[in-house]
């Protein structure tokens, strides 16, 4: 059955279906997406944008992900299913053979400068030595029918190709118009079934703390908790982590700064009791001025997660070195052994 896409208004306790407003032109998804890649739901660094192949076709965005790793990233447009994915099959057969030369090149290309500069700014970690070790393939389209979507999960499901596809449906309110974004599969399952090209994951969970007036490092080591907020991007990664799960804890331009086991899953900031007290956090002295901030929505609300810390130093004795791991994404797996191993000393961690 083609997927589809149903918004509603909540008015007076009563359900109002938005009408679906056909995208006028694939090519703006095209836009939208080369200025903000975020809206993917993924954390890519765009390199080039209608790359030429030697064999005649155009790609139409081509990325690199956190590991090095290319993603092709192909709009259906007015295409056949059986022609575009063939067409992205193709792209990929090329894509494969790409080294650090070539991609450095496309970037060039585009636009977007230093290769190694580019990544660096864009996911807070030096290029890997080997890039491109492995690549994905996504479909965008308006709307996906039943023979693309047939095709996709053969290759997928049955032969472990890292394909997916991601639609967005626009949406008329109010002389507004809104954009919907759903994937054809989860992503990390698609990440999962491919993910014999990866280093194996090490377990250990990432989580970027950073800071603002909205969070504080010191209050996460205080009470015992981690968060992120003020829109659902950034607090929806923090249902990733479970209890017994084992977490780093990063604060950007210092380092490592805790390790710990979660404890308390994640829950709206206004309902989280600290372990250590008998009051709500936000009814405790914090050093974070604005933590409360829309606090009664959820969907910018900061969310947090109650961590127990096993070990935890303030910023001036953060652990780091040079190359070590680290991402923009609010959480994410860490399998760099060096990274690994390098926190396991430091921290003290042993199974």
């Amino acid at each position: 059955m083609a997927l589809n896409m149903t918004l509603w208004r909540v008015a007076d306790e009563h359900l109002e279906q938005l009408p679906v407003s056909p995208l006028d032109a694939e090519q703006r998804l095209e836009d939208w997406i080369w200025k903000d890649p975020s809206i993917l739901g993924m954390e890519l660094l765009l390199i080039g944008r209608q790359v030429q192949t030697p064999f005649g076709g155009r790609i139409d965005l081509l990325a690199l992900d956190a590991d090095g790793n290319c993603v092709v990233l192909e709009l259906k447009r007015d295409r056949t299913p059986r022609e575009v994915v063939a067409q992205l099959l193709d792209y990929a057969s090329w894509v494969g053979g790409l080294g650090y030369e070539d991609l450095a090149q496309v970037a060039t290309k585009n636009g977007k400068g230093s290769l190694d500069e580019s990544f660096a700014a864009k996911f807070e970690q030096p290029l890997p030595e080997t890039v491109n070790s492995s690549h994905s393939l996504v479909v965008v389209a308006s709307e996906l029918d039943d023979s693309s979507e047939r095709i996709i999960a053969y290759l997928a499901d049955t032969h472990n190709v890292g394909i997916n596809a991601v639609f967005f449906t626009t949406f008329k309110a109010d002389g507004a118009e809104l954009l919907a974004r759903a994937w054809f599969k989860d992503p990390e399952e698609v990440e999962a079934r491919t993910s014999h090209k990866k280093a194996p994951w090490s377990g250990l969970w990432f989580v970027n703390v950073g800071e603002g007036r909205h969070r504080n490092w010191e209050d996460n080591r205080r009470y015992g908790f981690i968060g992120a907020g003020q829109g659902q991007r950034y607090s929806t990664p923090l249902k990733r982590l479970h209890g017994g799960d084992r977490v780093f804890a990063y604060l950007k331009g210092h380092g490592y700064v805790g390790f710990g086991v979660v404890d308390v899953e994640a829950k709206m900031i206004r309902e989280f009791v600290p372990a250590s007290e008998s009051k709500p956090l936000l009814q405790l002295p914090l050093v974070a001025p604005l933590a409360a901030e829309n606090s009664d929505k959820p969907d910018l609300s900061e969310w947090v997660v109650g961590v127990r810390w096993l070990k935890a130093v303030d910023r001036d004795h953060a652990r780091y070195f040079k190359g070590i791991f680290a991402n923009q994404n609010i959480v994410c797996k860490i399998r760099k052994q060096e990274t690994v191993d390098f926190l396991r000393r430091e921290f003290e961690v042993n199974d």
